[in-house]
């Protein structure tokens, strides 16, 4: 036989069926029609086979079907067994198979056709004993076929529930996952727009030793405030990887559109010409949008200061609501050929593999709009559409 571990509700359950056969057979006794000819001792041996019947139902976790079969079989010469037979049928149609309660069902009702045939020349006390036994397993395969069904229902609703908490911390997860790339990105266009004229301004002194003392003051001024303004953006960053939550979008405040004309002197005290074309009069594109370009113009500049030092840049930013906002940086070729590629976004030596692009790219995307970045005229041009509504 199978090992099965049963709990103690099992057991508890085993039990109260075991007495509710025994209990069943000890209230029907009275009840059940014995033929005159077989006497006292076929009741007696009717009553040890009842017994033995209400203990085999101890194993009815393990061999259900056989044990059905068993009993029902033994059923038609032992009326004692009825209560046996009734539970035996339940565990059937409760744990097994549509197939094997079919098989069980058919079993028991086959003698069905003869004894309605032979019902109006029976006995009223043999044919309503019939009676009873057919409608007691009616109502067993019923009631198991119920509970079955419930137990199934209630799995299955376990099992979404199981589903949907997976799929609640699964997109939990994605949108940290999310968040923690927005922050990414952030920081790329943040950080590398400070470094970069950190760096560019460190280089004109490097290279120019002899300048005046006020330009070398101004100068280190712009680097004081970058190396301030970017240890300030990585605290901040810092601080929400380490909480997994903080004011990165909510407190902290945002660029808007209206901030490309700080965003352009900043770039120009790092040296060469910059022209600003726009942004468009008028109302300005929601936060998103505005954003969005901002960042463009920030990471274009910043490729430019970084591999093309020096070159003339024009940025033209213009649109409306009704065709979108349209964002246009040109550089010209460079005056001196710069120690690092001349491409923005090669992957050479400091180039940092255009991994900028490709997130203005996605930036560009997410907004709704499209990006190209592509080389012109011996210099570099970043084009951008995103609509108006984003």
């Amino acid at each position: 036989m199978p090992r099965i571990h049963r709990t103690g509700r099992d057991w508890a359950v085993d039990i109260a069926l075991v007495l509710f056969a025994a209990c069943f057979a000890a209230v029907s006794s009275q009840s059940i029609p014995v033929p005159e000819d077989l006497g006292q001792g076929w009741r007696t041996l009717d009553q040890v086979a009842g017994g033995l019947g209400c203990a085999a139902l101890l194993v009815r976790r393990r061999r259900p079907v056989g044990l059905a079969v068993a009993l029902i079989l033994a059923g038609s010469q032992a009326h004692y067994l009825t209560g046996p037979a009734v539970v035996a049928v339940f565990t059937v149609a409760a744990t097994r198979p549509w197939r094997a309660t079919a098989w069980v069902a058919a079993l028991v009702f086959a003698p069905l056709p003869v004894f309605l045939w032979q019902l109006p020349d029976m006995p009223e006390d043999r044919a309503g004993s019939a009676l009873t036994y057919f409608a007691l397993i009616a109502g067993a395969i019923g009631w198991g076929l119920f509970r079955r069904s419930r137990e199934q229902l209630i799995a299955s609703l376990r099992a979404r529930a199981e589903l949907a908490e997976a799929e609640a911390e699964s997109r939990a997860e994605r949108a940290r996952m999310e968040a923690r790339e927005e922050i990414a990105r952030e920081m790329h266009d943040v950080l590398g727009h400070r470094l970069t004229l950190l760096s560019v301004h460190a280089g004109a002194l490097e290279f120019n030793p002899g300048a005046p003392r006020a330009e070398i003051a101004r100068a280190a001024g712009v680097m004081r405030e970058s190396a301030h303004l970017a240890l300030r953006e990585l605290r901040e960053v810092i601080g929400v990887l380490r909480s997994g939550s903080g004011p990165w979008q909510g407190e902290r405040p945002q660029p808007e559109l209206a901030d490309l004309d700080r965003l352009v002197a900043q770039a120009r005290e790092a040296g060469g010409t910059i022209e600003l074309t726009g942004p468009p009069a008028g109302a300005a594109p929601p936060a998103l949008v505005g954003r969005t370009a901002y960042r463009i113009v920030q990471e274009a500049l910043t490729n430019v200061h970084r591999h093309a030092p020096g070159a003339a840049v024009d940025v033209t930013v213009s649109g409306n609501p009704r065709d979108g906002l349209t964002v246009d940086v040109r550089s010209a070729r460079p005056p001196v050929p710069a120690a690092t590629p001349a491409v923005v976004g090669s992957t050479g030596p400091g180039a940092g593999g255009g991994q900028g692009l490709i997130g203005l790219a996605e930036r560009a995307r997410l907004a709704g709009g499209e990006l190209t970045a592509r080389p012109a005229d011996g210099g570099f041009r970043v084009h951008a559409w995103l609509p108006w509504q984003g």
